[in-house]
């Protein structure tokens, strides 16, 4: 059993060093993660950019990878508290933009500005509880290569968009999107394919 499980395991202990990361009531990591943990855990490309006014909230007990020339821009904010965030080459996460893991994300893919992208869920079914501390659930979202996800757009729990497809903006993507396809709206629709014995895109 590795040392984060054993962690995990041990509800006191995982508590004590919940404590010795984030402060109480706050959600991004101490200072001494942020600059002396964190580089030693997670992966950084070549060339990657993270801008000075994003919100970081990156934890070393979940993974964090950001690929070469990859880059983040102002005022997005990234948290892995409850799952992994990849993100692969050449991407853009653009501003105001909003990961929370568990999200994967390819090479080559473009997300304009002011995008929600969460693989988290609360829970609210207990009406004698507040949802927000209620048991959260994760699902794992995946985004692939050479996408264009369109602003203001937000990605939920559990869906796959496939390679080459383009995400029209203000869409709300409650479920998968296949490869090489338009999808628009609330929720989500595909209108467009690409169809690769004509070359064109067609209308569905």
């Amino acid at each position: 059993m590795s040392v984060t499980e054993k962690i995990k395991s041990n509800p006191a202990l995982k508590k004590f060093v919940h404590r010795l990361l984030i402060p109480k009531n706050e959600y991004s990591p101490r200072l001494w993660v942020k600059l002396f943990l964190n580089p030693l855990k997670h992966k950084r490309g070549k060339g990657s950019k993270v801008r000075y006014n994003t919100r970081m909230d990156i934890l070393p007990f979940n993974d964090f990878q950001l690929g070469a020339y990859s880059i983040v821009e102002e005022f997005a904010t990234v948290n892995n508290g409850v799952g992994d965030v990849i993100i692969g080459e050449k991407t853009i996460i653009g501003i105001g933009n909003v990961i929370i893991g568990p999200v994967s994300i390819g090479n080559n893919t473009m997300f304009a500005q002011n995008i929600v992208v969460s693989g988290l869920n609360h829970g609210y079914e207990d009406v004698s509880i507040p949802p927000s501390e209620q048991k959260v659930s994760t699902k794992p979202i995946v985004i692939s290569d050479n996408v264009w996800i369109g602003a203001n757009s937000v990605i939920t729990a559990g869906v796959t968009i496939g390679k080459h497809c383009v995400v029209g903006a203000g869409s709300v993507v409650t479920k998968s999107i296949p490869d090489y396809c338009v999808a628009v709206g609330n929720p989500a629709k595909v209108v467009k394919k690409y169809n690769f014995e004509s070359k064109t895109w067609e209308r569905v």
